[in-house]
């Protein structure tokens, strides 16, 4: 989702944890998953580091060993907590280096916290946070799937690294609440998604055609959430073609064939693999 006005102005640097201490050793150069992080807002009366930390957990669980190949990718990623409204890009006009994400959680709502903010982040990947990144029909659904099934995926990621390691002392068995919640979420989207009796993704496609070209949010899209997930699961190298989507004039309004190709092309100019929009284009043909 995206928001158009914001006006939290409290903000706090956080230090990174150690992980991402490694992931600047890994990546020389500022991408998303090493530019600075500030926080803004109330957090629901959580602390404010304790809200980075997860932050910087889900962070690391969605985009350590991704090849990030955008040229849009920003200088500083900020995430504000907005009560009473959305999660969702904030579209703004100053600091035009810095992707703005507001969220909306209660106090140490983690589970939330980290699925709202995978979600968003994904559309930073997807090179949606800049001003001119406005949401268009008829694609945008295809954004919208990818983006719910990456958050599902740093989901699975962060459950077992919290197991692991962590972010708080003695907490391990919270991982047990993140693999629940995610849990709950993918069978949403599985009950909402493809019949396989019914004739698989493109048969989904057809029936809701007529809708998708009008109403390209998350909700319209769920019904291919798990189709994504089962792409971006099967090969995570192809995570990285998410980084290529949106870099030319039109992004989501031009027809489907037409963005389709130009995601291929984009692909092609980035040295991603190119292998998310083939497999796109072949879903919806039903081979």
């Amino acid at each position: 989702m995206w928001d158009h006005s914001a006006r939290y102005r409290f903000a706090a640097d956080m230090s990174l944890p150690l992980k991402m201490v490694f992931a600047r050793a890994m990546y020389p150069s500022m991408t998303l998953l090493t530019a600075p992080l500030k926080l803004g807002g109330m957090w629901g009366g959580s602390a404010t580091s304790d809200a980075a930390a997860v932050i910087e957990s889900m962070r690391a669980a969605c985009l350590t060993g991704i090849d990030l190949v955008s040229d849009h990718q920003p200088e500083e990623l900020r995430v504000d907590d907005r009560s009473g409204s959305n999660p969702a890009i904030w579209l703004h006009t100053e600091a035009p280096k810095t992707a703005w994400i507001n969220v909306v959680v209660g106090n140490r709502d983690w589970c939330n916290l980290a699925y709202q903010f995978g979600h968003e982040l994904g559309h930073v990947l997807c090179n949606s946070w800049e001003r001119d990144s406005e949401p268009h029909n008829p694609c945008q659904w295809i954004e919208e799937a990818l983006v719910e099934a990456f958050s599902l995926r740093g989901l699975r990621i962060l459950a077992d690294d919290w197991s692991h390691e962590p972010p708080f002392p003695d907490d391990a068995a919270y991982g047990n609440s993140i693999r629940d919640y995610r849990a709950a979420l993918l069978a949403k989207s599985r009950n909402a998604g493809v019949d396989p009796s019914l004739g698989g993704f493109s048969a989904w496609f057809n029936s809701n055609a007529a809708l998708l070209k009008v109403h390209g949010g998350v909700d319209a899209a769920r019904g291919a959430v798990s189709t994504m997930l089962d792409l971006l699961e099967g090969d995570e190298s192809a995570i990285a073609d998410m980084g290529a989507l949106n870099r030319w004039p039109g992004r989501t309004s031009v027809p489907l064939q037409d963005f389709l190709d130009l995601w291929e092309e984009s692909c092609s100019e980035l040295c991603a693999p190119g292998k998310l929009p083939v497999q796109v284009r072949a879903l919806l043909a039903g081979t």
